[in-house]
């Protein structure tokens, strides 16, 4: 514990002096990252920037952060990787309309600003295209052996 300010000194003068002893006494040498330069210490760093990597440290999805005319653009970037991992295509034409129905819906909204980004809608037969393009041949059906004939035994021909 620090002893209390005396009266009479200035508070930069008081935190000096206590820093100078602690000098003196050797609490400073051998400190974990002596002699290491600070990192990130050359650029400027925004709230937005440290929020950003505070996200991934923690592994939260950085998507949730962005503003919504953004996160819907991220969104139609993602869709033919979502539409790659559904069977029919029925799913992938309800995944492209869900999305076009929510463009829709936020045009229908005033705009935060005049610098907001505005997602544009997903084509949707070009995502089909691009699910059936991708998928992989379907495999021919595969036919049961056929069933070898049975045998009657001799007592049961009567």
């Amino acid at each position: 514990m620090t002893e209390r300010k005396p009266p009479g000194m200035s508070f930069e003068t008081w935190v000096d002096r206590q820093i100078a002893q602690a000098q003196e006494r050797g609490d400073f040498s051998a400190l974990p990252g002596a002699g290491r330069p600070l990192q990130n210490l050359d650029r400027e760093e925004t709230a937005y920037d440290w929020a950003l990597a505070k996200a991934r440290r923690e592994g939260v999805d950085t998507g949730a952060m962005l503003p919504p005319g953004l996160r819907l653009r991220r969104e139609r970037d993602d869709l033919p990787e979502r539409a790659s991992r559904l069977a029919t295509e029925a799913e992938v034409r309800a995944l492209a309309e869900d999305y076009n129905a929510r463009v829709e819906a936020f045009w229908r909204l005033p705009a935060e600003s005049r610098w907001a980004a505005v997602p544009g809608l997903a084509d949707v037969e070009a995502l089909v295209e691009g699910w059936r393009r991708d998928r992989p041949p379907p495999l021919p059906p595969v036919e049961p052996p056929p069933q070898p004939v049975a045998r009657r035994r001799w007592f049961r021909r009567r």
